[in-house]
C-alpha cells in the first residue's frame, strides 16, 4: 500500500499535519497539494475538537518547494493550475480559525518557505536553511511569498531576500522575525511546538479563534477599522458558556474547564 503524501493524526486537541515525501524532500506536487487542501478543510470543519494545528515533515526537509520534476512535464495551462492550487491551499491554511505552528526541521525553499509563512508561528532547527529562491529559477514566489513576507518583516528586507534568492539559516531567520525561536535539534523543535500548543490549549478555544481573527483581519486596515473588528470579535464571545465558566472558576478559585461552547 502506497504511503499518503500527507498524513494526519490527532494528539488530544492537537492536529498534526505531516508532509510525507521524504525521498523527494517533501516537494509539493499537485497530488500533495490536493491532499493537503482536503485535510485543511477537514480541520476547519472540526474546529471544536481540533484546537491547534502543527504542520511538520518527515525526513531532512520541511519542503524544498514545488516539485520541479513534475513541473518539467506540465503545459503552461497546468502550471497556472498548480500555482492557483498552491496559493488557494496556503490561503485556506492561513484562514483556519485554529492557531497553526510550522516545525521547520530542515530545508524550506520556495513553496516550502511559503507554507511555513502561511502558519501563525514558526520554529526551526538551527541547521535549517530556507529562502524564497524562485527568481533564480526564472519565476517569482506565487503562493503568497511576496505579500506575506513583506507584511511580516517589512518590504525592504523582503525585497532583499526575494530579489537575491538568498538562502538563510535559522538564526538569521530568527533575527529578521521570520521564525519565533530556534531549536538545537528536532527533539527540542518538537518540545517548542508542543509546548506552545499546550499553552494555547489551556485557554478558551472560541476566545483564541476570535483573538486570532481580530489580529489577522485588523493587520491590514487603519486603526479605527481594526478597533471595530476587535469589537465585533469580542461580541461573538459574550454569549458563550466558556466566558461564564471562566467567571465562575474565578469566583471558586479553580481552573476553568473550557468546552469550546
Amino acid at each position: 500500500m502506497m504511503e499518503e503524501s500527507v498524513r494526519f493524526e490527532r494528539e488530544g486537541h492537537i492536529g498534526l499535519i505531516t508532509l510525507n515525501r521524504p525521498d523527494e524532500l517533501n516537494a509539493l506536487n499537485y497530488e500533495t497539494l490536493e491532499r493537503l487542501g482536503n485535510l485543511i478543510e477537514q480541520v476547519r470543519l472540526d474546529a471544536k475538537e481540533i484546537r491547534v494545528v502543527i504542520v511538520k515533515a518527515e525526513g531532512r526537509a520541511f519542503s524544498a518547494g514545488a516539485d520541479l520534476k513534475e513541473r518539467r512535464t506540465l503545459t503552461e495551462q497546468q502550471v497556472r493550475r498548480n500555482v492557483r492550487k498552491i496559493r488557494d491551499v496556503f490561503t485556506a491554511l492561513e484562514r483556519l480559525p485554529q492557531p497553526t505552528i510550522a516545525m521547520i526541521n530542515g530545508f524550506a525553499f520556495g513553496g516550502g518557505f511559503e507554507l511555513a509563512l502561511a502558519c501563525d508561528f514558526r520554529y526551526a532547527v538551527a541547521e535549517a536553511k530556507m529562502g524564497l529562491t524562485e527568481v533564480s529559477l526564472g519565476i517569482i514566489p506565487g503562493a503568497g511569498g511576496t505579500q506575506r513576507l513583506s507584511r511580516l518583516i517589512g518590504p525592504s528586507k523582503a525585497k532583499e531576500l526575494i530579489l537575491t534568492a538568498r538562502r538563510i539559516q535559522a538564526q538569521e531567520a530568527y533575527q529578521i522575525g521570520f521564525v519565533n525561536a530556534v531549536a538545537k535539534d528536532t527533539e527540542e523543535l518538537c518540545e517548542l511546538a508542543m509546548g506552545l500548543a499546550n499553552e494555547i490549549l489551556a485557554n478558551a478555544p472560541l476566545a483564541v479563534y476570535q483573538a486570532k481573527s481580530a489580529i489577522d483581519r485588523g493587520s491590514s486596515v487603519d486603526l479605527q477599522t481594526g478597533l471595530d473588528i476587535e469589537t465585533m470579535c469580542y461580541e461573538v464571545i459574550i454569549p458563550t458558556t466558556d466566558r461564564l465558566e471562566a467567571l465562575e472558576a474565578f469566583r471558586e478559585k479553580r481552573k476553568p474547564v473550557f468546552k469550546g461552547e
